[in-house]
């Protein structure tokens, strides 16, 4: 983005070791700027209270959450609030749903998943097969890529839901999700995304996709870990889901167990307003669409660079689709000839440069491409927050490592 925005986030400022950290972790947790740090520690200071009740705090941690639950809806481009769930994370929200869809079906009735997701979104509806549900997966192929035909053979008319990933968090594809829903439709399953990764790079618009879930997570975008889940008005009443008899019976609470995290989402509430003032626009949807542009803009210019002059270094091969491909965000999976992603990562520690090692719950996807006994990958991601020094900064480390 720029120095305005690089300068709302104090970690960015923190020296070790005589420089500044970069921070090229963000699909494992992007840094949090000073307006969310605020939010959390005013609410604590401010309004810490339970829902619902007649005195101050209480009636002011009411319109926390309800504004929040509105920023979200606007963040998505859902329908209003009243589609917007809030949970623990992504994986506690998946599995809550997938006992809820479970009611609602028979034994013999299939799901699909797919070789490319992060485990979240396969683990919950594999768990359904001692039920009897038939869980199929479509196959990744080498270029790391679905492949689309596979998806439409294994389509058929016992097909209730179709669960996959908008983009991958360890090769940063991004799939094809509107030849995907146009599938579904025909068929009438419906069709969950996780969102978790693609939700930080790219502008999100649940009502012109037509889905009938999504769910991403706050921190992945500036905010606080809390898991955010979007359904299809009218679709949550219909199911089925594990409710305390004191508790709201109906959308979008129902989903919801136990009290939220308050603070949390009051971070929330202002990261969407942190991503919004980067945008121009009259509405608030409008100016998220615009910093969301903007962001993708900015990201896929360093990324380009970062991933060709990485790529082009002896010993380094990178996995996934060219860095000029629309179709991807800008995560970077690489190996080093002769060192284990650890050993990367241990280097690229050493320079004040940090990076994760692993599968990252991509646990399928490594497995096809066969680098699970190799350790996984090395992954690289950039933020809206990334600086072209830091670019250089990488690019340096490697050089120095490979040398």
């Amino acid at each position: 983005m720029n120095e305005k925005f690089q300068q709302q986030f104090p970690a960015l400022q923190r020296i070790h070791n005589g420089d500044t950290l970069v921070f090229l972790d963000g699909p494992g947790g992007t840094q949090v700027p000073t307006k969310v740090i605020k939010a959390i520690s005013n609410y604590y200071e401010r309004s810490n209270a339970n829902l619902h009740g007649a005195f101050i705090t209480t009636q002011e941690t009411d319109e926390i959450v309800d504004g929040t639950r509105a920023k979200v809806a606007q963040f998505l481009g859902a329908a209003g609030p009243h589609t917007v769930s809030f949970g623990a994370n992504m994986t506690s929200l998946t599995y809550s749903l997938s006992k809820a869809i479970a009611r609602k079906l028979d034994p013999g009735d299939e799901i699909l998943i797919t070789q490319l997701d992060h485990e979240a979104n396969r683990g919950p509806w594999l768990a359904l097969r001692s039920e009897g549900i038939i869980v199929r997966e479509v196959k990744l192929n080498r270029e790391g890529v679905l492949d689309y035909q596979d998806l439409e053979n294994k389509l058929n008319e016992r097909t209730r839901l179709v669960a996959m990933g908008w983009a991958s968090n360890i090769l940063g594809t991004v799939n094809d999700i509107k030849r995907v829903r146009a599938l579904t439709y025909q068929i009438g399953a419906w069709l969950l995304l996780d969102a978790v990764h693609y939700a930080p790079h790219f502008p999100v618009d649940v009502s012109e996709l037509g889905c009938d879930f999504l769910l991403c997570s706050a921190y992945k975008f500036y905010g606080p870990h809390v898991g955010l889940l979007y359904t299809k008005p009218g679709l949550l009443d219909r199911l089925s889901t594990d409710r305390l008899c004191t508790a709201y019976q109906h959308a979008p609470f129902k989903i919801e167990t136990g009290t939220q995290n308050h603070a949390a989402l009051a971070g929330v509430g202002a990261a969407i307003d942190f991503i919004a003032e980067f945008g121009e626009g009259q509405t608030l949807r409008s100016q998220i669409t615009d910093a969301m542009h903007k962001i993708r803009a900015y990201e896929q210019r360093l990324f380009v660079h970062m991933y060709n002059e990485l790529s082009n270094l002896d010993g380094i091969k990178a996995y996934g689709l060219p860095a000029e491909d629309d179709d991807r965000t800008p995560t970077i999976a690489l190996t080093v000839e002769g060192k284990t992603p650890i050993e990367v990562c241990e280097y690229l520690a050493s320079q004040n440069v940090c990076a994760w090692a692993g599968h990252f719950y991509a646990l399928r996807s490594v497995e096809v491409l066969g680098l699970l006994e190799k350790g996984g990958v090395t992954r690289l991601g950039l933020s809206a927050y990334t600086s072209p020094r830091d670019i250089e900064r990488t690019i340096d480390a490697f050089k120095k490592m490979i040398s």
